[in-house]
């Protein structure tokens, strides 16, 4: 009689694991350039908000969590120039200060899309939902260390060191309750859309035909009866 192959189950670091690869992406596609993160992960005790900009983002659904970026001045400054940059802005044109709101704006806007991209791979690879609330970006002074306590039962936290194209360090930190997810049956995860390529599907359909007219069909009608 064969054993039987243990089901594949899906924990913390898997969670974990997913989360840092949509940093990677996002960060990497926005900015056009090399974003990547340590082999190792630390396990902490509490989640913190540090200088010298703080975001953070709580989710609820299939499980429940939070999760907090740390930037550095350099690495906030060197993020948003190169994404600002990219994006056809002038040199010029751009802050000079970590402090200024377009840099929070900027980097609150590049965290809603890592998160919203993280949502979208635990509906393909976990087969549940969860939700996100708005990110919140928070310059803070050197001195302040904001904790933030999340309603965990049994709260587990990560955190990991992220590096940027010049090697300036960011830290992503990630609080979660305990929890397995264990595959009872086998499926092929979905991949992601492709947004061109829904355009050019979209462009290529066939224009549908265009309705008969009243008059189309009064003058069919009559052709039916011999008139």
């Amino acid at each position: 009689m064969s054993m039987q192959e243990a089901p594949a189950v899906f924990g913390t670091e898997d969670i974990l694991r997913s989360l840092c690869n949509s940093v990677t992406k996002v960060l990497s596609i926005a900015t056009q350039s090399n974003i990547h993160y340590s082999g190792m992960v630390q396990r902490i005790t509490k989640t913190c908000l540090k200088p010298d900009i703080g975001c953070f983002v709580l989710f609820d659904g299939g499980f429940s969590g939070l999760v907090v970026i740390n930037f550095s001045a350099q690495a906030a400054m060197e993020l948003y120039e190169s994404y600002m940059l990219h994006m056809g802005m002038a040199k010029n044109e751009l802050a000079s200060s970590h402090t200024a709101d377009e840099v929070s704006n900027v980097m609150g806007e590049l965290m809603n899309q890592i998160v919203g991209d993280f949502t979208g791979t635990v509906a393909r690879e976990l087969q549940t939902h969860i939700t996100q609330n708005q990110p919140k970006m928070l310059v803070i002074n050197k001195q302040v260390m904001l904790s933030v306590d999340t309603n965990l039962d049994q709260p587990e936290a990560r955190r990991v060191t992220f590096f940027t194209g010049r090697n300036n360090i960011f830290y992503l930190e990630l609080a979660i309750d305990r929890t397995e997810f264990i595959k009872l049956n086998d499926f092929e995860a979905r991949e992601a859309p492709d947004p061109d390529e829904l355009i050019a599907q979209a462009n290529a359909a066939p224009a549908s035909a265009p309705m008969p007219t009243p008059s189309d069909e009064h003058d069919e009608l009559l052709k039916s009866l011999g008139m």
